[in-house]
């Protein structure tokens, strides 16, 4: 899957930590009710709960998709 491009003079789509809601760890898209931006990948990792399907990652977004839709592109889990 190829990542919407990471624009550095630009704050609109930007690599960050996040926790995200996911039942399963197979996506790489996610809608961005389904992610909460962290300040670190420390914070994101201390506000894990995998129990509740919340998992910590970084990630680049958020992206309009062609639905019209935001979303966060999966880089890696932490």
């Amino acid at each position: 899957m190829n990542l919407p491009p990471n624009d550095h003079e630009s704050d609109l789509v930007q690599e960050c930590y996040a926790v995200v809601y996911t039942p399963k760890k197979k996506r790489k898209r996610f809608p961005e009710n389904c992610v909460e931006v962290m300040a670190n990948d420390l914070q994101a990792l201390e506000q894990c709960d995998e129990e509740n399907h919340r998992y910590p990652a970084k990630v680049i977004g958020p992206s309009r998709s062609s639905e019209g839709s935001m979303l966060y592109y999966l880089v890696h889990w932490l």
